[in-house]
């Protein structure tokens, strides 16, 4: 069976997302990842700066490290951790395609340590033409990806279902990659 190619962009904003999101990361953190994708590929780039990682998925291969581990869960779902399970969680380009995003982000409060924080990055509101052109015409971006967005987002949107839905403070923003993301964190204090 012939192995399918990936888009052209894709692996150039995946490492992009990369370069933004690791500096957040605090070395020696317990880190869950959610929406790690099929290989969990965020967690083994960081997995020599963090104590241990988790990764949770519908679609990740299942496995298990010394520090890493990963789990198929529909994120739909309750996440399969303890309260205060974690001192940073990481929602990478992921947000957007979930149905129900309230749900999961006040799962990802609980399951966060008191000063633990969420680190989010989804596309922005402006990004949904560019998006589209690229993946429907071009075909340099997953299509199918593409297709599955709820939602695009703008700081003002963000904030409200960050802080006044789920809870969280200190709420931080910035546009990165020529305003077609954003890029967020927040606290649980």
């Amino acid at each position: 069976m012939k192995k399918q190619r990936e888009p052209l962009l894709e692996p150039l904003l995946r490492w992009l997302r990369l370069r933004r999101v690791i500096a957040e990361i605090p070395e020696n953190a317990i880190v869950l990842d959610v929406g790690c994708g099929r290989n969990a590929a965020f967690l083994r780039a960081i997995e020599p700066r963090i104590q241990k990682g988790y990764g949770v998925d519908f679609k990740v291969a299942e496995f298990q490290t010394d520090k890493l581990k990963a789990v198929q869960v529909h994120l739909g779902e309750e996440l399969p951790f303890a309260d205060a399970s974690f001192d940073t969680v990481t929602m990478l380009a992921v947000l957007e395609h979930i149905e129900h995003e309230q749900a999961i982000l006040k799962e990802i409060h609980r399951v966060l340590k008191p000063g633990g924080r969420l680190v989010l990055t989804v596309p922005s509101v402006w990004a949904q033409p560019v998006l589209e052109f690229l993946s429907y015409r071009i075909g340099i971006i997953d299509e199918a990806e593409i297709r599955d967005h709820k939602r695009y987002y703008d700081r003002q949107k963000l904030k409200q279902v960050l802080v006044n839905v789920a809870g969280f403070e200190r709420f931080r923003h910035q546009y990165f990659q020529m305003w077609m993301n954003n890029f967020c964190t927040v606290m649980k204090v």
